[in-house]
């Protein structure tokens, strides 16, 4: 090999180990977009203190023993769903979480701090409201599946779902070895199969970020007969919630 030639490889490798490196220290910008919240009264906030920092959630306060928690996508402002959950769920308190860094909430996002999160808030609701039901989105429906494995959760509803960040990852930068440099992997799959209560899993018709294959993978790791999958028509990833049977179909869930 000459030595043209042999410089020119090593040049490849180089730039190639360093992208690699830069996606590895800055992978949590290419995860999580925050957003601030749209609504944002003092009546319609509530602040959970963790050990660390104080978390922001969005809520409708009501008394009675149900309620919902919901986890947005890692782009969203999830403040903007309270007035159509409030309409569209009445029976139910509403608690939408900020996650770190996110509409108001301080410090910084990790699968390991929203996981912590999302545990805190599920345990302080529960003390008022033990019927609770919980929804993720995209993103959020990782930590969503996560909590319904670990808390007695009443119903699980899962909107654009995957079996695990690291498949979309994958899919998304197939040239590089991501199962080495992924910090945060959101396993889905992994934690339903010890999911026990009913679920109900939303995926958009013509998805343009969540394979369906990752959606299907994901419902076959629930133990049989307890997941059901529905498919949303004429939506895409962010256009979902803007289709009349993305409301009617978790309705038919939560308003039992």
């Amino acid at each position: 090999m000459s030595r043209t030639l042999m410089s020119l490889v090593a040049l490849i490798v180089a730039v190639y180990l360093v992208l690699c490196a830069a996606l590895f220290f800055f992978q949590r910008s290419l995860i999580y977009f925050p957003q601030p919240n749209a609504v944002n009264s003092a009546d319609s906030r509530m602040t959970l203190s963790m050990p660390d920092t104080q978390v922001s959630v969005v809520t409708r306060e009501r008394v009675g023993p149900r309620a919902l928690i919901y986890f947005g996508g890692n782009a969203e402002d999830v403040s903007r769903n309270l007035p159509e959950f409030t309409d569209a769920f009445p029976e139910y308190a509403v608690y939408l979480l900020n996650y770190r860094g996110f509409g108001g909430s301080d410090g910084s996002p990790s699968e390991a701090a929203i996981a912590e999160d999302a545990l805190a808030l599920f345990d302080q609701v529960y003390a008022s409201h033990p019927q609770i039901a919980v929804v993720g989105r995209s993103l959020g429906s990782g930590v969503a599946v996560r909590l319904a494995s670990q808390r007695p959760v009443q119903q699980l509803i899962l909107v654009t779902p995957y079996n695990s960040l690291e498949e979309i990852a994958t899919r998304q930068y197939p040239w590089v070895p991501v199962r080495w440099l992924l910090k945060d992997r959101f396993e889905s799959g992994k934690y339903a199969a010890h999911i026990r209560v009913p679920t109900l899993l939303l995926a958009a018709s013509d998805d343009e970020v969540i394979p369906r294959a990752s959606t299907q993978h994901l419902l076959e790791n629930f133990p049989q007969g307890v997941a059901v999958l529905r498919v949303v028509p004429d939506s895409g990833h962010n256009s979902i919630s803007d289709r009349v049977q993305y409301l009617q179909w978790m309705a038919d869930v939560l308003n039992r």
